[in-house]
């Protein structure tokens, strides 16, 4: 439930369109409403300003189905992460409005409109193998209010490419660097730009890679400052946490 949403139910109090007891009706599930299998918090968008996020791995999509057709009745904007090409087909007869990122594997339902920020955050990978954790970064961002730079296969393996596409990524308020393999990029971003770097590992990358293990703890050992880490694979967070700086 939004603050516009709730808004709506005290003026209609006031203006004599409904009774109290059917506003209270409406307002009982204002911290979560049980589910049985979830528990969906409709209080956190008024706590941190982000409805919740819907993780659909491990999910079947019926629970997914459920828990959107939830969220889409009490008017929040939704994202779901780690889409089922099934759950998107479902989806798509049910919310002809719903946008699916292949790459990204979300869904995004947008039911209000929210200001775009004047800052954009950069968006920066290794690789193209890369792109689809960096697309759940910038899927996340956009829908939170964030414009966002897209900068593709700019890795250390070809440093001049980064170098041509050095002003563009400086111009953000926050960067949010994708790599797998060794994960050299954030490091070498970070020696050359004086904004924050959000630093993505991917587990893209042969066998001494580890699943992203490699990258993750290049990353978290790098000795440029000015870089926060998240999890393997974790578009989502870095998107979220990029959206965070750049709106301060």
């Amino acid at each position: 439930m939004t603050p516009n949403h709730i808004r709506q139910i005290l003026e209609s109090v006031h203006q004599g369109k409904q009774d109290v007891d059917s506003a209270l009706e409406q307002l009982k599930d204002l911290p979560f409403t049980d589910m049985g299998f979830a528990k969906i918090d409709n209080h956190r968008q008024l706590r941190t300003g982000y409805p919740e996020v819907i993780f659909c791995a491990g999910k079947t999509i019926e629970q997914s189905e459920e828990i959107i057709r939830l969220m889409y009745q009490r008017g929040n904007n939704i994202l779901a992460t780690r889409v089922q090409e099934a759950l998107w087909l479902r989806i798509q007869e049910l919310y002809p409005e719903a946008e699916y990122n292949m790459a990204a594997r979300t869904i995004a339902i947008r039911r209000n409109e929210v200001p775009v920020s004047a800052t954009y955050i950069s968006v920066v990978t290794a690789g193209t193998a890369d792109i689809p954790v960096a697309e759940e970064a910038a899927v996340t961002a956009e829908l939170f209010g964030n414009k966002v730079e897209r900068v593709f296969d700019v890795g250390v393996a070809g440093i001049h490419r980064l170098y041509s596409r050095l002003e563009l990524i400086r111009g953000g308020r926050v960067i949010v660097a994708v790599a797998g393999m060794e994960g050299a990029l954030p490091s070498v971003l970070g020696g050359l730009v004086d904004k924050p770097v959000i630093a993505v590992p991917t587990s893209i990358g042969y066998g001494a890679n580890f699943n992203g293990l490699s990258a993750l703890l290049t990353m978290l050992n790098s000795c440029a400052a000015g870089i926060s880490v998240v999890n393997i694979d974790n578009g989502f967070g870095a998107g979220y946490l990029a959206s965070l700086i750049n709106q301060l």
